[in-house]
């Protein structure tokens, strides 16, 4: 059965026992033939009931290629590492726990690679699943924080300094050995706190390498958004994790690198005040401070607040 493997998904899980088996079941139901995937689970020291509704689900579907493997070093980047470790495949996919594949989520994913023999990676649209529904306050510049991403309307090749986010990416498996995958001082989530550019990071590898990352607006997940818990720490924690990892990200660079980010994010919160005062005037003051919040949280972050 391995051997027809065409492409192996990595999903870190960390106390997603309400979502986890909705995102399993998604890929369960993929149109591509289950002899073709595998899903690897990668459970990051869960405290709720996580393994057992994975294990369980496994259990339940042997008809699939469903691994479970655990790592005990809290962030997301050793999960998915540990994870991605396992592929047999040539190309490898991370989706995130809580996230919701299309029916043809896999099988568009292989055709995009065989069709586009230049590609090096890819990424794909993720659309926000609000639970209830969609907050007043959130506008398309603060939805980032909630995984929104809809980087084109069509097929293109990612812009310098732009690529996918890691909730819907693919990359080549020996180029992700190549790269030594995802950095671990560039954890992710490690329990409340926040080190995020993980990512990017990896990305800015791939395209030192000379590679095409693509995006698909076609290739799309939902990822679930319950809007109880967009509280204004855990948005401060998001977008401050944010500038977080990017202070240990440049400052590894140079200390001239630190500075012109610095500037770079003064200037953008400059920007989030231009948007405020618009949203004002269109009477939608609602989502004039978020924007504003976004870029001064993401600063204290950068700064080490």
């Amino acid at each position: 059965m391995s051997e027809a493997l065409e492409i192996s998904v990595v999903i870190c899980t960390y106390n997603r026992a309400d979502y986890i088996k909705d995102a399993m079941e998604s890929l369960y139901h993929q149109t591509l033939h289950k002899s073709r995937f595998e899903v690897i689970i990668a459970n990051n020291n869960s405290t709720d009931n996580t393994k057992a509704i994975v294990e369980e689900y496994i259990l339940a579907h042997t008809d699939a290629n469903f691994i479970y493997v655990e790592e005990l070093q809290q962030g997301a980047s050793y999960a998915r590492n540990t994870g991605a470790a396992l592929a047999t495949s040539p190309l490898l996919c991370f989706m995130d726990d809580d996230a919701i594949a299309e029916k043809d989520y896999l099988e568009r994913i292989v055709n995009f690679f065989k069709e586009h023999t230049d590609a090096g990676g890819l990424g794909g649209r993720i659309i926000p699943k609000y639970i209830p529904a969609e907050p007043v306050w959130m506008s398309y510049y603060v939805a980032s924080l909630v995984g929104n991403f809809d980087y084109s309307k069509e097929v293109c090749v990612f812009a310098e300094g732009k690529y996918p986010l890691e909730s819907n990416m693919i990359i080549k498996t020996d180029d992700f050995r190549k790269v030594n995958g995802f950095n671990t001082e560039l954890p992710g989530v490690v329990g409340t706190l926040r080190i995020g550019g993980e990512g990017k990071e990896f990305f800015y590898k791939l395209q030192a390498l000379g590679n095409k990352i693509y995006y698909d607006p076609a290739i799309i997940v939902q990822h679930v958004v319950e809007v109880k818990k967009l509280t204004k720490e855990y948005m401060y924690r998001v977008a401050s994790g944010i500038g977080r990892g990017e202070r240990r990200r440049v400052k590894a660079i140079s200390n001239i690198a630190y500075i012109k980010k610095n500037v770079e994010y003064f200037i953008k919160l400059g920007a989030s005040v231009v948007l405020a005062i618009k949203y004002i005037l269109q009477g939608n003051s609602a989502k004039a401070m978020p924007v504003i919040q976004f870029r001064i949280d993401a600063w204290k972050g950068l700064v080490g607040k």
